[in-house]
């Protein structure tokens, strides 16, 4: 199933979009340089506390399971059981339109994502919140890669939905990676290492088509929320973020 093209009218934010993702690395982790302020970059994460994060299953932050160390922000192996730690943690705001940047770090085996349109009352017993996913992976050792169709839960992919692009660049376990995912309207992007890697547009009848084949075909309007929170999974294994930051877009 094909999706529209990217539409030329965003090209312009498309490539100050690009512009900014090199400057985004240039300062120190988790701050912020003169010109991300005033390209409207703030911290999704100070690289210090919690603040501004919160349980996706209750209003305070998990008090196990997730560790802040020398800017880094981890969730910590728990096995491969879903949620069995700290659980999701999710945004207090919620977010609309808007560019997103954060760096990861798998370990081996690792499975984890970064989620977005979540909304925490969807799903309130066991499991992670619903939402979005920019899957985050070990490829090559976890069995997930494999499952779903045509490689849809591969790393970079739009989780069970769409797979990333075949030529994706990605940095083995160990090592940083950077995710980038764009909302403008309906239209989605996912980036990973400064590759866009899966491209959308939610809301029609071709994204009806393509969730009603999904697992999340019960969910009522899947990805169809104007707005909603941001996501990072628990899902049992060693995961870490930093430099997470957002700058938020008009509608069009």
């Amino acid at each position: 199933m094909k999706f529209p093209s990217h539409n030329p009218i965003r090209f312009p934010i498309v490539l100050a979009a690009m512009a900014a993702l090199q400057t985004l690395h240039a300062a120190e982790p988790n701050t912020l340089t003169d010109s991300e302020k005033k390209g409207g970059w703030t911290l999704l994460w100070n690289g210090k506390t919690t603040d501004g994060w919160r349980s996706a299953h209750s209003e305070d932050f998990p008090k196990v399971g997730w560790e802040i160390k020398d800017g880094v922000l981890s969730a910590q192996a728990a096995g491969d059981a879903e949620s069995q730690n700290g659980g999701d943690i999710i945004t207090r705001r919620k977010y609309g339109n808007f560019e997103l940047v954060a760096d990861f770090r798998i370990t081996p085996g690792a499975n984890s994502g970064i989620k977005y349109f979540v909304d925490p009352g969807l799903n309130k017993g066991a499991g992670s919140a619903i939402g979005c996913e920019f899957q985050i992976l070990d490829d090559e050792r976890h069995p997930d890669a494999k499952l779903g169709r045509e490689g849809n839960r591969t790393i970079g992919s739009l989780y069970d939905l769409i797979p990333a692009a075949s030529d994706k660049k990605v940095n083995p376990p160990g090592e940083w990676n950077t995710a980038r995912i764009i909302v403008q309207g309906n239209h989605v992007e996912h980036w990973l290492n400064g590759k866009k890697v899966v491209s959308y547009e939610r809301g029609n009848p071709a994204w009806r088509a393509l969730v009603a084949t999904s697992k999340y075909k019960d969910w009522p309007k899947f990805g169809e929320l104007p707005e909603g929170n941001i996501l990072l999974q628990d899902h049992g294994f060693a995961v870490s973020f930093r430099n997470l930051k957002i700058r938020e877009l008009p509608a069009e």
